[in-house]
């Protein structure tokens, strides 16, 4: 139980990269194609989020 919630972003990222590309090759028009462009900026945004989080809660 302590690995999921040490690595539950990492985990939460790669999840969100493998559905941008499902995204990206089960798209039939470029405006789909969009869509798995999107969801590929996830990942970066999970991570920058669980990095704040935990260096406040290191500071207190």
């Amino acid at each position: 139980m302590k690995f999921f919630e040490k690595y539950y972003p990492i985990l939460l990222a790669f999840l969100s990269f493998l559905y941008s590309i499902y995204l990206w090759f089960s798209a039939s028009t470029p405006g789909e194609q969009l869509e798995g462009l999107y969801v590929g900026l996830w990942p970066v945004t999970i991570l920058a989020f669980a990095i704040a989080i935990r260096q406040r809660r290191n500071d207190d």
